[in-house]
Order: structure tokens, then sequence, then C-alpha cells
């Protein structure tokens, strides 16, 4: 009889410690998500690499590429998470693109998923229809709609912070899509910006328009990205400017040359156009067309017309002391 009684508070207990053993590893797990660096976050527009990590990679980098991957019709829904089944999806893009098979988001992966894409259409309008233009000051916090050089519309936006600054140059939109989601909002238009992921879109933060906020991206109240999506077809120039200009107040000097990308070669073609070579937009791709602006204006000033910038020419264009 004495041992009957015992064998319900055994299994008592043993059914407590079982809980409690299972809460404590609740408890633990959502202490370790918690903590500051238990989450990997890539919030860079920049060509970040994502892999397979624990704890997961997360963020708006692995956001990108799955939209841009569900865009082009790969079954995957952007959840910003960098899981096995992302990974796999990788796996078949790069089949597919003739790519080293890793399921590892490389620069060379990012340059194909935005290469791969349709290429966006020469902006050319019925005579008569009026061309759009938008222009962005990153110091203004402002986005002003043109048709014909005219104003016709005009919001607030958050830029880049001083670490991710917004791309200064002259671009393109390249790519418009619904509803990516997330920190993207209700609208995206993906700008030519050579070096990274950059576009106009809408935000789930509307406290940061106004400000100097975003990892580069031009952010708007999803309203207002709604309002202007209709109004700007592919191709629509889009100039991203500092008080009005392309030129930043520190220059870093880097030698240029024909298929050099960057920032800087924005500010490089910038300043050839204000000195009346005018060749093509500051898009930051030092292409044919730049080489020979810098080979013309090296000959008329006296300097060695190699196409190549050097701390020669910057200092004649006034770049550098």
């Amino acid at each position: 009889m004495v041992r009957a009684s015992r064998f319900p508070l055994i299994l008592i207990t043993l059914l407590f410690v079982i809980v409690f053993s299972v809460g404590l590893a609740q408890a633990q797990e959502a202490e370790s998500l918690s903590k500051p660096g238990s989450i990997e976050r890539v919030d860079r527009t920049d060509f970040p690499a994502l892999y397979l990590a624990t704890p997961q990679l997360q963020g708006d980098a692995v956001w990108m590429v799955q939209a841009l991957l569900r865009d082009m019709g790969y079954e995957i829904e952007p959840d910003g998470v960098f899981s096995q089944s992302t990974s796999e999806v990788i796996r078949l893009f790069q089949v597919a693109n003739n790519l080293a098979v890793d399921g590892r988001v490389t620069q060379e992966v990012w340059e194909r998923l935005i290469n791969d894409e349709p290429e966006a259409p020469c902006l050319t309008q019925p005579e008569g229809e009026a061309k759009i233009s938008i222009e962005i000051d990153v110091v203004k916090h402002s986005l002003i709609v043109f048709s014909d050089g005219q104003q016709i519309k005009k919001f607030p936006v958050a830029v880049g912070k001083s670490s991710t600054p917004s791309p200064l140059g002259e671009w393109k939109i390249v790519q418009k899509s619904y509803s990516w989601g997330n920190g993207f909002g209700t609208r995206w238009m993906r700008l030519s910006v050579p070096w990274g992921i950059y576009g106009i879109h809408g935000t789930n933060q509307p406290g940061s328009i106004g400000y100097s906020a975003s990892h580069g991206c031009i952010r708007m109240r999803n309203k207002d990205v709604e309002a202007l999506y209709p109004l700007i077809p592919m191709g629509t120039p889009v100039r991203i400017v500092e008080n009005g200009q392309i030129f930043p107040r520190n220059f870093k000097v880097r030698n240029l040359q024909r298929k050099a990308y960057g920032q800087d070669v924005v500010y490089l073609q910038s300043r050839l156009k204000e000195k009346g070579i005018i060749f093509d937009n500051a898009d930051g791709r030092y292409g044919v067309m730049t080489e020979l602006a810098v080979k013309y204006y090296q000959k008329w000033h006296g300097l060695n017309p190699t196409g190549k910038a050097d701390a020669e020419t910057y200092r004649s264009l006034g770049m550098i002391k």
C-alpha cells in the first residue's frame, strides 16, 4: 500500500520537472533572442554578403534579395530572414545563371540579380506629351516632380544617414513594383545606381520622414509614394543632389579609369559637366564616354591625355587643392 501511494507522487514530481524544464528552456530562448547581437541584422544596400548562419541573418538586405527573386517569378515570399529555403532559391538562381552554386549571395549574385531584370526602356514619350523628371535634395529632405521643367508635385522624404548616405548623381527608374512590404512600404521604384540597391519606396516608419534616417534609400509616406507611383514611367530621370549640387564637402582622391564605378566617379562626371563637357549622365559608371570626356579635358588643358583621372586631373578640375 505504501509503494502504491508513492507512485502518483513520483508521477506528479516527474511531470513538474518536465514542465519546469520546458518553461526554463523557452525562457532562456526568449532571453537569448532579446539580447543585443543575438540576431545578425544586415540592412546595408551596398551588395552585402548573405549566407546561412547561426543566428540567421535578417534585415532589409535579405528582404531586397527575396523581393527581387519574387519579382522574377521565383516561388518565395519576402520575410527578411535568410533561411534554408531562401538559400535553396538562391541555388536555383545560380544554376539558371551559370554561377557557382553555393546558396550564398555574393556581389556577383547581386549584380546578376539587378542586371537580370528587363532593361529599362529609353524614356521616349509621344510628341506633345510632357516629360517627367524627379529631383531629390538630401539636405532639404524633399522630392520634387517636374513636368517639362515645371514643378508639379513636392513631397517630404527621408534620406540616408551620414554612415549610409543616399547616392548623389543622375539616375533612372529601372524597376517598379507593388508591395515589397516591411520597411519598403506599398510601392518600390529602383534607381540605376551601379554599386548597390537603392530606390524610392514607402515605409512602416512614417516618423522618419523629414530626417536623414535611412540606409541610403529614399523613404516616402505610403500615401505619398502611392500618389507618385502612377506618374513615373520607367526610365524617368532622377537627380539626387546636396543643396542643389552633386559634389561633397570632402573629396577623397582615387585614381579612376575605364570600368571603375562609385560615388567618386559621379563627382568627376558632374564636375566635367560643370566645365561644359556634356557627354552623358553623371551615373557613376566610368565607361567609354567618360573616358573620352576626360581625354578631351586633359588635351585642352595641357595634361597628358590618358583618359584616366588622377590627382593632376582633379587639381586642374578644382576638385582638390
